[in-house]
């Protein structure tokens, strides 16, 4: 089953708005230490099948998923977590890029939910975090009950299909995005050290990186991405090989906006709702 649904952009965005949707108490602080000695942090609130949330490069539990009602309105039914991580909010930021390298915060991920006894969970990533659950989905498929990509996908192995894909893909430009962009680079949960060595860890040894075969996925898959987004080059394998497969486009958005977009929080809500 493919659906790809192209969404306009609502009038306001929910940038800055802090917002929680769920029975009206805030999420729980809680940690726990990874096998290597580094502290993550993450939220966590609700009942019901668990839902694990994963933010974007230099963004945070609460930036990407409070602050913009997403965790709130899924508390509603589900057992939300959110994590902080290593380098990123309220977790510990260890300026040595060997501790983010390859598959290591995909193994965070593993680790929290062994901690929490939590066998399967619906997993959502934006950007960075759409790259780790991807890393998941290569590394431990067993453990998903759906998945949701958001500003990410799962790109062309081959290189010669990827460039082909990217070529699909038409050139957009948005002033929103110059916007966006100032806003991350004030944020206030940043570290510029750590974040730069998050960045050298992350590239470097990406052709290491698994790769997830599509072919086997029998659970839910989504993305939503900007139509400024490439988000052809990042979809177009997913279209041709998921079994069950809802691709969302939305329509004036790019990499930086469309999380901020009421319509991305609203995708990514009702996906998980429907998956369970």
């Amino acid at each position: 089953m493919f659906k790809t649904l192209t969404i306009a952009l609502a009038a306001t965005a929910l940038s800055g708005v802090a917002f929680y949707g769920s029975a009206g108490a805030a999420p729980v602080d809680k940690s726990f230490t990874a096998d290597d000695g580094v502290k993550i942090h993450y939220i966590e609130d609700g009942q019901g099948p668990t839902v694990i949330l994963i933010h974007g490069y230099t963004g945070s539990a609460y930036s990407n998923w409070v602050a913009l009602g997403i965790f709130g309105d899924l508390a509603k039914n589900h057992h939300v977590i959110a994590i902080d991580m290593r380098g990123h909010g309220k977790s510990d930021k260890p300026h040595d890029p060997a501790l983010y390298g390859g598959d290591r915060m995909a193994t965070d991920v593993l680790e929290l939910m062994d901690s929490l006894h939590i066998s399967k969970a619906h997993f959502a990533g934006y950007s960075m975090g759409g790259g780790i659950t991807g890393q998941l989905l290569a590394k431990a498929p067993d453990r998903f009950l759906s998945a949701s990509f958001g500003g990410s996908g799962v790109r062309e192995a081959d290189p010669a299909a990827a460039k082909a894909s990217i070529e699909m893909d038409k050139k957009c430009v948005n002033p929103r995005e110059a916007a966006a962009s100032d806003n991350l680079r004030h944020a206030p949960d940043r570290d510029d050290v750590a974040l730069d060595d998050v960045q050298k860890g992350r590239a470097a040894k990406p052709s290491t990186w698994p790769q997830p075969d599509l072919t086997k996925v029998s659970f839910p898959v989504q993305a939503v991405n900007g139509e400024c987004d490439a988000f052809y080059s990042k979809t177009v394998r997913m279209k041709r090989e998921l079994k069950s497969f809802q691709n969302v486009v939305l329509t004036g958005d790019q990499h930086l906006t469309a999380v901020e977009d009421p319509k991305y929080r609203q995708a990514v809500v009702a996906f998980i709702n429907g998956a369970g």
